[in-house]
């Protein structure tokens, strides 16, 4: 293994014929890697793939076997690992002085740069307040401040909007893309696929291999085949998308559009290229259990044939509900339905009031004002019972087998009967559970909350942290569940994910601030994209102004944005640049929406 640090003249990053072993476990296979300064290259797959061994062999926490690192030496190099290294016993300032003192920083320069510091991340008045007391997406711009304080010229963040809200996820987005713009390498790794839209640069790695690499536009046009659109699977490679299936075939003609009436050929997307590239990979491996759709026969019935339901037919209803803990008003006249047959999806930012809702809505918690039903009455031990929880957690031991896990749960609800697996899960059934990847731990999850057969599935974040591939064959099992009569309310940080809802409620500071599907509630809003190369000084100059810049690879993007100001600002500053209008995304409206009611959740 060869490796180079320089003091950042060369600015040239990266790793090739990278190989990392732990014991017998090779967690990285020859990968190579280049991080351009002034851009932010993404490393995207599930949790397993690879991406944290990959930036802690760049950062130099971990001793690879093989391969060439280019990093620049230890003081100018900035590295945010998954644990994220804040100490919540100290406060902000403590932190940050911590973590400028061991870069050699001193007396008034650091002070300095702490009050700079501060103010760029958006903590300035934070400064006495213990970590352990932030919301989680404050302690992660602590942590992005903290590797920043001596100006790195490379950057590498592992995970870095892990667990945090999509609001908090675009704030980052916004600080991480202000960093790129003043010149700086930025490496990070991530989950959602719309983070890697964002990037100018994208490694896809599956089982310590690339899966394709490129900026997002040309792993796009890198895939082979096509994409067809129709309500069921075609002959092909399928997957749920929403209400309908996405079909992959390998050939570009139209024989596919004609296996089934009404099926029309789409241009792919960012995910399509990486559920695709997954595909090819099982593929290539001979894995035919991953290639296939699930079987909807395994969930055509969940409960009884007609389970009694409320007045409206709704399983849960919700009227008015208040929710008030000392002080804190954390529910105000909220309203909530979930009636059989369909996927709700319970959108908000973190202390929304998400939680205590879904505990509301359960009996875990009597509201403050307002009632809730559970299957037309007082939510109850009984009623609980017909409801299926999968929490983030999964809730599954790893010192059992799938099928111990199973039976464990099933006998929990007085179920005697084996519970029906799909063929894939049926496959491990005596594997233990700690043995298994994250995609196939969270099926076995979502199987043993269906084992009981509840008529009502509550399921928190069932997809956080698996790859293309594994998000779709989980939404499958969701729809299935749904078309098999069950009820789902679903919460979700994957901002893509609201298309496959039927329905969506975004709740604000405490409020419902939206509700309907997502192409309903981003229907009349607008964004401004800033087409320039280079894009630097344009983004400079339009955050400078207090614009909401998002950076899509060399595009930017203003949720919002009136082109008229826009204009104005880019004049202002000398500065030449192409403006279009664009509908904008649900995340940007789902932004547009939450910053509209800051000022609520501030008073």
């Amino acid at each position: 293994m060869t490796g180079s640090t320089s003091t950042g003249a060369d600015r040239n990053w990266g790793v090739r014929g990278l190989v990392v072993r732990y014991g017998h476990q090779v967690a990285l296979r020859g990968v190579d890697l280049e991080v351009p300064a002034g851009s932010v290259t993404a490393i995207v797959g599930a949790d397993g793939a690879g991406k944290s061994s990959l930036l802690r062999a760049l950062a130099g926490s971990v001793r690879a076997e093989a391969g060439e690192i280019r990093r620049p030496d230890r003081l100018h190099l900035g590295y945010v690992a998954t644990d994220r290294g804040v100490y919540r016993d100290l406060t902000v300032a403590e932190n940050l002085s911590f973590a400028g003192e061991s870069y050699g920083l001193r007396g008034a320069g650091l002070e300095a740069r702490i009050a700079a510091t501060l103010v760029r991340i958006g903590l300035a008045g934070a400064e006495g307040r213990l970590a352990a007391r932030l919301s989680g997406g404050m302690r992660q711009k602590l942590a992005l401040a903290m590797s920043l304080l001596h100006d790195p010229t490379l950057l590498v963040l592992d995970e870095p909007t892990t667990g945090i809200d999509p609001l908090s996820r675009v704030e980052m987005w916004e600080l991480i893309s202000e960093i790129a713009a003043a010149g700086t390498a930025v490496a990070l790794s991530t989950t959602y696929f719309d983070e890697a839209e964002r990037a100018a640069h994208v490694l896809v790695l599956a089982d310590g291999r690339r899966l394709a690499a490129g900026t997002p536009d040309e792993i796009v046009s890198a895939m082979p085949g096509s994409i067809w659109v129709a309500d069921r699977p075609l002959d092909g490679r399928s997957w749920r998308s929403g209400s309908s299936w996405r079909t992959w075939t390998e050939r570009d003609g139209g024989d596919a559009g004609r296996v089934v009436a009404g099926a029309h050929r789409v241009e792919p997307d960012l995910e399509d290229a990486l559920v695709v590239a997954e595909l090819a990979a099982a593929a290539r491996s001979g894995s035919p259990d991953a290639l296939s759709p699930v079987p909807a026969a395994v969930f055509t019935r969940i409960g009884p044939e007609e389970p009694p339901m409320g007045r409206d037919g709704a399983m849960i209803a919700i009227r008015g509900v208040g929710q008030r803990f000392g002080p804190l008003q954390a529910l105000e006249g909220v309203d909530l339905d979930v009636r059989p047959g369909e996927v709700v999806g319970l959108i908000g930012a973190n202390g929304a009031g998400k939680t205590t809702l879904i505990r509301i809505a359960l009996g875990l918690l009597r509201p403050t004002s307002g009632h809730a039903e559970l299957f037309g009455e007082a939510p109850s031990r009984q009623s609980r019972a017909r409801v299926g929880y999968m929490s983030q957690g999964l809730g599954l031991y790893d010192d059992l087998t799938v099928g111990e896990n199973l039976a464990f749960v099933t006998r929990g609800f007085g179920e005697r009967r084996a519970a029906e697996l799909e063929p894939e899960l049926e496959a491990v059934r005596d594997r233990l559970v700690g043995e298994l990847p994250l995609g196939l731990r969270r099926r076995a999850a979502f199987a043993a909350t269906l084992s009981h057969r509840p008529d009502l599935l509550v399921l928190d974040e069932p997809t956080s942290g698996v790859g293309a591939l594994a998000r779709a064959r989980l939404w499958e099992l969701i729809r299935s569940a749904a078309e098999g009569g069950a009820g789902v309310l679903v919460t979700t940080h994957h901002m893509g994910e609201a298309s496959q809802c039927d329905r969506l409620v975004v709740l604000l500071a405490g409020r419902v601030a939206a509700r309907g599907t997502a192409e309903e509630i981003a229907d009349d809003l607008v964004s401004i994209e800033v087409i320039a190369k280079p894009w630097v000084q344009p983004f400079q100059a339009l955050r400078a102004a207090g614009f909401p810049v998002a950076l899509a690879g060399g595009r930017i993007r203003i949720p919002g944005g009136d082109a008229t100001a826009v204009r104005g600002a880019l004049d202002s500053a000398g500065l030449q640049a192409e403006l279009r209008q664009s509908a904008a995304t649900f995340e940007e409206a789902f932004v547009l929406l939450a910053r509209r009611a800051a000022p609520a959740t501030a008073g």
